[in-house]
């Protein structure tokens, strides 16, 4: 089952956010490799080859969940920017918000995010997203 885990990539400023869904993970036991960016060049930089050295984050099945209100480069321009890098561009994004902005949304999904999700009040509705959200990706064919 190992080769069906997922290196997921949380792009999120929001300490609370980052803990709610640490807490999941431990909680409902999802196994899945998770590393955390503050912002999108945090992000990129993670994401990227440095010389000769392999990204941060491993190249085979790679999930982002991207909030789109973060400092220095928020969610939108990252995604500008990942789309446009010939490397990056297929990389699966699953916005992860609390904007419930119609252009959000609509500019969100022009730059091919996999699915745009607001961000649940509670802990138990914050857990059953990510539940679902791994029970999803776990059976999806990524390289």
């Amino acid at each position: 089952m190992s080769d069906r885990l997922l290196n997921i990539l949380l792009v999120e400023d929001d300490e609370v956010d980052v803990m709610n869904v640490k807490r999941a993970f431990k909680k409902y036991n999802i196994t899945n490799p998770l590393y955390l960016a503050g912002d999108g060049i945090e992000a990129l930089a993670m994401l990227r080859e440095k010389g000769d050295q392999p990204p941060v984050v491993p190249a085979t099945r790679r999930l982002i969940l991207l909030d789109l209100n973060m400092p220095k480069m928020g969610g939108i321009e990252f995604l500008h920017e990942l789309r446009s890098d010939p490397a990056l561009r297929s990389t699966p994004v699953v916005v992860l918000t609390t904007s419930n902005q119609d252009r959000d949304r609509v500019e969100a999904y022009n730059l091919n995010v996999a699915g745009y999700i607001l961000k649940p009040v509670t802990f138990v509705n914050f857990a059953e997203t990510m539940i679902a959200l791994n029970k999803y990706w776990a059976i999806c064919e990524l390289p």
